[in-house]
C-alpha cells in the first residue's frame, strides 16, 4: 500500500534512475495488452520519465474495442426479432457494420444496459414472456460470471451471445505476425484468473520477457524495471510483480467453470484476422442458453452486409489495436471521432486507446 505522496515520488524516481541504468542505447519495444495499463501510463505521464529509446505501446488490450462488428450486428438483428438485449454500458456505442446499439436503442429497440450477467437472467425472471439474451464481452476476467450463470440453470427465456475472447492466443499472434516487440506488459486482471502458466510457451517459443503488472504507476515502473533487466541478460521467462493480486495458479475455481461451460473456437477480433483458438464457444451440453444456434443467426447475417472488420469508417483501429500506430496518427481523432461521437471502437471505452489519448492527452501516446 503506497504511503503518502512524498514516498511515491521517491520510490519512482529511484526506479526511474534504476530504468535508466539498464536501458542501454538500442531502441526496445514494450507493449502491454491491457486497457487499465493505458489508462494508468497515459494519465501519470510514465512514457515522458522513460529513456527515449524505451517505447511502450498499447496492444489489442480493450475488450470492447476488439469485439467485431459483425458480433454487434448479430445484437441488433436478435433487437429486430423482438428479444431484450442486455450487456455492458459501453458496448451500446460501438459501431457495428451500419449501426449501433445505442442508435436503434434510441429507435425503439429494448436494449437494456447491466453490470453483470446475473441482472441479465434477473430481467429474463421478471419478462417470462419475452426472449432476453446477454452479449457476453470480455476477456478471462469476465467469462467466469458468463459461465456461471450457463451452468446454474437461468430460466428457459435467457440466452447468451458469446463474444468472450483469450488473451495469451493474441499475444502469439502478434509475435508470430513478426511484429517488433521485446518485451510484455502482461494483464493483472486477467492473470488473476489464469495465473502465469499460460503465458510460458509464449517465451519459451518466441524468447519473449514478459512481466505481469499491477496498475499503479510504480507496478508498471518496476515491471519495465523488470523486463529490461531479462532483456539486458538475454533472458526470456514470465514473472509476477502483480504477487500480491496474482498467484501462479491463478482461480482454479474460475477455470474450471470456463473449461465446464466454454470450448476455444476461432473467430476474427475487431482490426485483427481470425486468431485460432482465441474465442470462446458455449459447449453442445449448454446451446440451449446459446442465442446463436437458438435463433439461428448465423445464416441469416450475410458478411457481405457489414462494413469493414473496423466498423464504420475508421481507417487505423486496427493498426492502432496492435501498436502500429498513435491515435494521432487518424484524421479523424478529435475532430469527427471524440468519446462524444466515436467513430471507431478504440474511442468508445474507457480503456480505449484513442479515448485514453484523447482524455489525457495524445502527446502522452
Amino acid at each position: 500500500m503506497m504511503q503518502n505522496t512524498f514516498n511515491d515520488k521517491y520510490t519512482a524516481a529511484r526506479i526511474i534512475r534504476k530504468i535508466k541504468s539498464i536501458s542501454g542505447k538500442r531502441k526496445i519495444k514494450l507493449m502491454h495488452v491491457c486497457g487499465t495499463h493505458e489508462q494508468t501510463i497515459t494519465k501519470n505521464g510514465l512514457r515522458a520519465l522513460l529513456p527515449e529509446n524505451i517505447e511502450v505501446v498499447p496492444g489489442p488490450g480493450c475488450p470492447v474495442c476488439i469485439t467485431p462488428a459483425r458480433e454487434i450486428d448479430k445484437a441488433i438483428y436478435l433487437s429486430h426479432s423482438g428479444a431484450i438485449i442486455t450487456t455492458y454500458g459501453d458496448m451500446l456505442r460501438v459501431p457495428g457494420g451500419n449501426s449501433s446499439l445505442a442508435r436503434e436503442k434510441a429507435q425503439g429497440g429494448d436494449i437494456r444496459i447491466v453490470y453483470s450477467p446475473f441482472e441479465a437472467v434477473e430481467i429474463a425472471k421478471r419478462n417470462p414472456d419475452k426472449n432476453i439474451v446477454f452479449l457476453g464481452i470480455g476477456f478471462e476476467t469476465t467469462a467466469p460470471m458468463t459461465a456461471e450463470v450457463v451452468k446454474n440453470a437461468p430460466p428457459g427465456n435467457f440466452s447468451v451471445l458469446c463474444s468472450h475472447r483469450l488473451v495469451p492466443p493474441a499475444m502469439e499472434l502478434l509475435l508470430k505476425g513478426g511484429y517488433d516487440i521485446d518485451g510484455f506488459i502482461d494483464p493483472g486482471h486477467v492473470s488473476t484468473i489464469i495465473g502465469t502458466a499460460p503465458y510460458v510457451p509464449l517465451s519459451e517459443k518466441y524468447h519473449i520477457s514478459q512481466v505481469i503488472s499491477g496498475f499503479e504507476p510504480l507496478d508498471v515502473l518496476m515491471s519495465i524495471f523488470m523486463l529490461l533487466g531479462q532483456i539486458k541478460n538475454n533472458m526470456a521467462i514470465v514473472e509476477n510483480e502483480y504477487i500480491r493480486a496474482v498467484k501462479p495458479e491463478g482461480n482454479l475455481h474460475a477455470q474450471k467453470l470456463m473449461r465446464d461451460v466454454f470450448e476455444p473456437c476461432s473467430k476474427e477480433w475487431r482490426g485483427l484476422p481470425v486468431i485460432p483458438d482465441a474465442s470462446l464457444k458455449i459447449k453442445p451440453e449448454f446451446s440451449d442458453y446459446d442465442a446463436e444456434i437458438r435463433f439461428d443467426i448465423n445464416p441469416r447475417i450475410n458478411s457481405e452486409d457489414y462494413g469493414a472488420a473496423c466498423g464504420i469508417d475508421c481507417p487505423l483501429c486496427g493498426n492502432i489495436l496492435k501498436g502500429l500506430s498513435n491515435p494521432a496518427d487518424c484524421e479523424l481523432f478529435g475532430k469527427a471521432c471524440t468519446p462524444e461521437n466515436p467513430v471507431g471502437a478504440c474511442m468508445v471505452s474507457s480503456e480505449g486507446t484513442c479515448n485514453i489519448a484523447y482524455r489525457y492527452g495524445i502527446n502522452q501516446i
